[in-house]
């Protein structure tokens, strides 16, 4: 099994802009509409990171946020990791980037504890080989676009509710596969892009 790893972030508390229809024509009882935007005077609490997981194969998609992107955060996402994939995957391939957190003791260590792990780096500047990269752009267009964060803990239940109707795991297309899409939080069974334009391009 491939997996795809890497971190979005930071994550600020703000207002994320976005899209609305509006009616530019005025009828006999309302006025013509015109887009609007709370006044927003700035952040408010620090910033956070999104780790994230990618298997290719499925489209399937783990999520876990942290306040911090450090090491001990890094091997407890690991440690979710581990027990996320199924106990019966005999190898696991993961596809990630030179940063020093990833080549760490504590990941040797890890790796170490769970033999069935290997890591596999990325070229310098190639951030496109990882095919977790399309599916950032998903995550803030479906859980941070055109909504307005007081706290981090609100943008971590933005991030959670994105995951719920299925646990832990996202279905999203992969490289023209029909996967069956995605399923927005309350509203379970309803599968929307099962073709998504935006994650056109991916290598193979």
């Amino acid at each position: 099994m491939t997996v795809c790893l890497d971190q979005m972030g930071p994550v600020a508390v703000k207002s994320y802009p976005g899209k609305q229809l509006v009616d530019p024509e005025a009828a006999e009882t309302t006025p013509a509409g015109r887009a609007k935007q709370e006044i927003d005077y700035g952040r408010r609490e620090k910033a956070g990171y999104v780790f994230g997981a990618l298997q290719p194969r499925t489209g399937e998609v783990f999520t876990a946020t942290y306040t911090r992107r450090r090491l001990v955060n890094w091997i407890d996402f690991l440690q979710q990791l581990e027990e996320w994939i199924p106990t019966d995957v005999e190898r696991v391939y993961a596809v990630l980037d030179n940063l020093s957190m990833h080549r760490a003791v504590d990941v040797l260590l890890f790796n170490l504890a769970y033999p069935r792990w290997e890591f596999v780096f990325q070229p310098t500047y190639a951030a496109y080989l990882n095919l977790i990269e399309p599916w950032w752009k998903t995550l803030k267009s479906l859980a941070l676009k055109g909504r307005r964060f007081e706290t981090w803990r609100e943008i971590e239940e933005a991030v959670r509710d994105l995951r719920r109707p299925t646990g832990t795991r996202i279905n999203i297309p992969m490289c023209g596969v029909d996967v069956g899409g995605i399923s927005l939080a309350g509203s379970p069974g309803l599968h929307i892009c099962h073709k998504w334009p935006e994650l056109g391009g991916c290598t193979t």
